[in-house]
C-alpha cells in the first residue's frame, strides 16, 4: 500500500512539472505573438505615414517620379510580407527608399520649411523609435521563448506539443539597421 502511496505521489509531482513546463511555453508563445503583434501595428503606422510623406515631396520635386515609384513599390511588399524574415528584408528595402526620399527633400530648402513636411518627420522619428522598441521587445520574447524550446527537459514536452523556435526580427545588412534620419 505503502509503495503505491509513493508512486501516486511521483506521478501526481511529475503531472505538475510537466504542466508547468507546457504552460511556460504557451505563455512565451502568447507573449512572442503579442510582441509581433505590436510590430505589425507599428510598421502599419510607418506604411500609413508614407503616403502622405511622399506626396508632399511630390508637390516640390514632382520629377522624381522613380524615387515614388521605389517606395510604393517596396511599401506594397513590406505590406505583403508576412515571415519576420520577409518582414526584415522588406522593411529593410523600404528604409533604403525612404533614405532616398530624404535625401531627395534637401535640395528643395522651401519643402524642408514646409510645416506639413516638418509634422511628418517628426511622426515618422517617433514611429521608427517605436518600430525599434517593438523590435527589441519581439527578439527578446522569441529568445527566451527559443532557450525554452530548446532546453532540456522542456524540449521534450515542446516536441509533443509542436513548440518551434521562432525566427528573429533581424534587419539584413548593418545598413538596414539604422533608423531612417529624418533630420535637416
Amino acid at each position: 500500500m505503502m509503495p503505491l502511496i509513493v508512486i501516486g505521489i511521483l506521478v501526481l509531482g511529475a503531472i505538475f512539472i510537466l504542466a508547468g513546463m507546457y504552460n511556460s511555453l504557451v505563455q512565451l508563445r502568447v507573449r512572442a505573438d503579442s510582441a509581433w503583434s505590436d510590430i505589425d501595428v507599428q510598421l502599419k503606422r510607418r506604411h500609413d505615414l508614407i503616403p502622405n510623406l511622399v506626396e508632399t515631396v511630390k508637390g516640390y520635386a514632382a520629377h522624381e517620379k522613380g524615387t515614388f515609384e521605389n517606395i510604393a513599390k517596396f511599401r506594397s511588399q513590406a505590406m505583403q510580407a508576412t515571415t519576420p524574415a520577409d518582414k526584415a528584408q522588406a522593411e529593410g528595402q523600404l528604409t533604403g527608399a525612404l533614405k532616398s526620399l530624404f535625401a531627395v527633400a534637401e535640395n528643395y530648402p522651401e519643402l524642408k520649411a514646409s510645416e506639413q513636411f516638418t509634422a511628418l518627420q517628426s511622426s515618422l522619428n517617433s514611429i521608427e523609435d517605436n518600430i525599434q522598441n517593438a523590435r527589441r521587445y519581439y527578439n527578446a520574447v522569441v529568445r527566451d521563448f527559443n532557450t525554452r524550446v530548446q532546453s532540456f527537459p522542456t524540449n521534450i514536452i515542446a516536441g509533443m506539443f509542436g513548440f518551434h523556435a521562432r525566427q528573429f526580427f533581424e534587419m539584413e545588412t548593418p545598413a538596414d539597421r539604422e533608423n531612417v534620419a529624418v533630420k535637416f
